[in-house]
């Protein structure tokens, strides 16, 4: 037996001009329902392809990362870039082996670490690890598009006019971004396939040619190491301060959460446990391995050519290298046409970083901020968050000026607050689980991360500014929907035990429906038999009336919905409903619904005043799920049940 919501919708008017307007339906249509099937049961794709997915934004740091190596560490940075590939694969690339495998439906590191942080710690820590994600995919999206943006126009064969308006052509791809999005962004795997396949040709093509030409002119890596040798005294040095500007090359990093984001769309095996897929879990960790094996290759051998081969000059802001040291080698190898080539997959893959990117927004706040009650029940849907991010994204691109340099360092802080909170969760569950070895290999790593951000932040603060800005933003819209939503009928489901419903069956059966709220506060010494007698005499109650006593235990008051299981139990003769929930007036209001719609008798529950302030007491029912019961329960009964005549009796002496 069960019902959603308290079976209150049925209670409500007929449809007709009240109703949602056109332009509302449009914009909630496809709201995301309360359950959905789990991720073990739908259709996966090969890793391979999946991998495409994840390398829009992964590979697509090609088009930048070489240039903002060489400012970071100049002619040292190809040994920076052998420090980012080391920390890439004996660091980022374990840690998030082992997320995939402890959260195989795609929850990711933020669950990951909320398991050890119950309640509201949990909660808060979530919020804020949301904030740094949004300044991570956020960023992703304005600094993708604005380098599009610089490959557009400095492109020779593109019009004069467009080089005074980098913010204006930014702003037009990530409008088009949000209007592909507003339309429906339908399956994006086989052009993420695509895009790949071939972003990664045109650049092997690239880099061979390059490669070409330093063995057939050494003179190159000949003045490149007597720059190193005038400049370091030794290798160790030049180790030393590679680590030292290793925090400005952590945009590197970018896409392993997206790579564990994604994998309820990865195939597993047949036959697996749909709460254990371990095919599908050895699959992304085969995704995750071989992604970050190619991008490492990439990376090693770009920032070599690039090095060598561009001027340091070119490099500089407004120069034709900035944002582009790829393409500049294809315009200057390869001729016009094939620069403009790689140019145009170049623009195509990073607009496309930002749709991978705008996808995991869409993905991960649903996922959490309307289960936990702290968004508007609006942002289920994909269309108005799309609004919401794009107007984000606008504002972030005026203030940065479409400029992909001075965006780096806030990307670079999420990326790395976000992989710091994976680093940590899986050292804390290696030892929860007692395994030493695994333990203190990932607090190393952790301790690297703690380095890597910390580092980043001090010398790049804008990064923590904005994610601030996310994060206070999140916290206080949270908070502000949490409050205002307060007294929704929160309650997905109610089911009775046998012994329950037997209870509230020959309850009904005498005529009347009562019941006496009972507080299963620990520091109540009353026994059931003087509650009763209490309770009817405060009431006036008939002694021949029956009446069932209702207890209600608060369990996590941080979360928001549940489903009420109410079991039937007795105590010293008398009949008690016994149910656990987060919030004590919604559990009320959702069984006392409950039971109207399966007996057709009107419940009625009797309270008695409570002491206190009622503001304290409000503040309570906000962050306890206590506070001053009957009024509450009163007033969501009232907002889920508009008829006064249908409606359940609540009585206060």
């Amino acid at each position: 037996m069960a019902t959603s919501r308290g079976g209150a919708g049925n209670a409500t008017e007929p449809e007709g001009d009240r109703g949602p307007g056109r332009l509302s339906r449009w914009l909630l249509e496809g709201a995301a329902p309360r359950k959905t099937a789990p991720p073990a049961a739908r259709a996966g794709h090969p890793w391979w392809r999946v991998m495409c997915l994840t390398g829009v934004d992964y590979f697509s740091t090609l088009g930048y990362q070489p240039g903002i190596a060489f400012l970071a560490a100049g002619a040292l940075s190809p040994v920076a870039t052998l420090v980012l590939v080391a920390v890439t694969l004996l660091g980022a690339l374990p840690v998030y082996r082992r997320v995939a495998e402890e959260s195989p439906h795609g929850q990711g590191s933020i669950a990951l670490l909320q398991r050890y942080l119950p309640r509201w710690r949990g909660k808060l820590l979530v919020l804020v690890l949301l904030g740094f994600l949004a300044t991570d995919f956020i960023i992703t999206i304005t600094l993708s598009a604005a380098d599009a943006t610089a490959h557009v126009i400095e492109n020779p064969l593109a019009p004069h006019f467009l080089r005074g308006h980098r913010i204006g052509v930014t702003l037009s791809l990530i409008l088009l971004l949000g209007v592909v999005f507003l339309r429906g962004f339908g399956e994006a795997i086989g052009i993420a396939v695509g895009l790949v396949g071939v972003y990664l040709a045109l650049n092997l093509v690239v880099l061979a040619t390059a490669v070409r030409h330093l063995l057939l002119v050494p003179g190159h890596v000949a003045s490149w190491k007597a720059v190193l040798a005038a400049q370091y005294s030794s290798p160790l040095v030049m180790i030393a301060m590679a680590l030292l500007v290793f925090p400005k090359l952590a945009l590197g990093l970018s896409g392993f959460e997206t790579g564990v984001a994604v994998m309820p769309l990865v195939e597993g095996a047949p036959g697996d446990d749909p709460e254990r897929p371990e095919g599908r879990i050895r699959n992304t960790r085969r995704l995750l391995t071989a992604a970050a094996s190619i991008m490492s290759v990439l990376l090693i051998v770009s920032s070599l050519t690039t090095t060598l081969l561009i001027p340091a000059r070119e490099f500089e802001p407004g120069g034709p290298a900035n944002g582009r040291a790829l393409a500049y080698l294809a315009h200057a190898y390869l001729g016009p046409a094939f620069g403009t080539a790689y140019d145009l997959s170049t623009i195509v893959i990073l607009w496309f970083a930002g749709a991978s990117a705008m996808a995991g927004l869409l993905t991960v706040v649903p996922r959490y901020l309307p289960r936990y009650g702290m968004a508007p029940q609006w942002a289920s849907a994909t269309r108005p968050l799309v609004l919401v991010f794009t107007a984000v994204a606008f504002v972030i691109t005026i203030i940065f000026r479409a400029d992909v340099d001075a965006q780096g360092g806030a990307y670079a802080t999420g990326v790395l607050v976000v992989i710091l909170s994976a680093a940590l969760a899986v050292t804390l569950s290696a030892h929860r689980r007692g395994d030493r070895r695994a333990a203190a290999r990932f607090g190393v790593i952790t301790l690297l991360f703690v380095y890597t951000t910390v580092a980043n932040v001090f010398e790049r603060p804008e990064g923590i500014k904005i994610a601030s800005f996310f994060i206070a933003a999140i916290i206080v819209t949270s908070f502000v929907s949490r409050a205002t939503r307060s007294l929704e009928l929160r309650v997905d489901a109610v089911i009775l035990d046998p012994r329950a419903r037997s209870f509230v069956e020959e309850a009904a059966a005498s005529g009347q429906l009562l019941l006496i709220a009972s507080n299963p506060d620990p520091r109540d010494h009353l026994g059931y038999r003087e509650k009763e007698r209490r309770a009817r005499e405060l009431h006036h109650l008939p002694g021949d009336m029956p009446v069932l006593f209702l207890k209600v235990t608060v369990t996590d008051a941080s979360e928001f919905s549940s489903t009420l299981m109410v079991r039937g139990e007795e105590h010293e003769g008398r009949r008690v409903l016994a149910v656990q929930s987060p919030s004590v007036p919604n559990a009320i209001a959702a069984l006392l619904l409950y039971a109207r719609d399966q007996t057709g008798r009107t419940p009625q529950i009797f309270f008695h005043w409570a002491e206190g302030n009622p503001v304290i007491a409000m503040l309570r029912y906000l962050l306890l799920g206590e506070g001053d019961v009957p009024p509450l329960t009163r007033e969501i009964l009232r907002q889920a049940e508009p008829r006064a005549g249908h409606r359940p009796r609540v009585h206060v002496g």
